[in-house]
């Protein structure tokens, strides 16, 4: 099977892991990040349900009680400290709170690909799963010298990827599994 035999149906099944990844989150362990769409409701007070939008500082906004920090913390965390503080308006009344979009893991490809741009990532993706999500690469790309910037524990790595290594089964520890955020660059 050719590469590109490979790489389309990496693709596809990227797509399809995105498409089922991104409509329903039911593991209260999830972490929340920007544009992630959650529903908090307090049990017997229909006017307290409530979508929001993880907004781009990481917080939302509840009824009653204000701006809650979601980025960095369950969605069991953020249920407590909603709880919590509801208990002050509503005492016992059960709080919810459910992941209903995920649209915050995403990651970034750019340079000399057919696709470059910004892509939602299923719980998992490797730097070549990315690459296979921008179509491949145009026929001026420095396939040898890509660069991969990396965020772990809040710093930026710039971590060496060389394609044609990794494809012969080669600098397989090159092919890491991307987080949020990260960049891929082709030059």
């Amino acid at each position: 099977m050719g590469v590109r035999k490979i790489l389309f149906a990496s693709v596809v099944c990227l797509f399809w892991a995105t498409a089922v990844y991104a409509s329903d989150v039911t593991d209260s362990s999830y972490f929340p990040g920007p544009d992630d769409v959650l529903v908090v409701s307090v049990w017997k007070e229909e006017a307290l349900k409530n979508e929001v939008v993880v907004r781009p500082d990481g917080k939302i906004s509840v009824p009653l009680v204000g701006d809650i920090l979601v980025q960095g913390r369950s969605v069991e965390e953020v249920r407590q400290e909603i709880q919590t503080k509801m208990d002050e308006f509503s005492p016992g009344a059960p709080v919810s709170v459910m992941v209903t979009k995920v649209l915050s893991p995403k990651v970034y490809v750019v340079g000399k690909v057919l696709r470059p741009g910004m892509f939602l990532m299923p719980e998992n993706m490797t730097v070549m799963q990315a690459l296979a999500l921008a179509g491949g690469f145009t026929p001026f790309a420095a396939r040898g010298d890509i660069l991969v910037l990396h965020e772990a524990r809040g710093k930026t790595q710039s971590l060496p990827f060389d394609f044609d290594a990794v494809a012969k089964g080669k600098a397989l520890e090159q092919n890491i599994y991307l987080n949020r955020g990260d960049t891929v660059v082709v030059p």
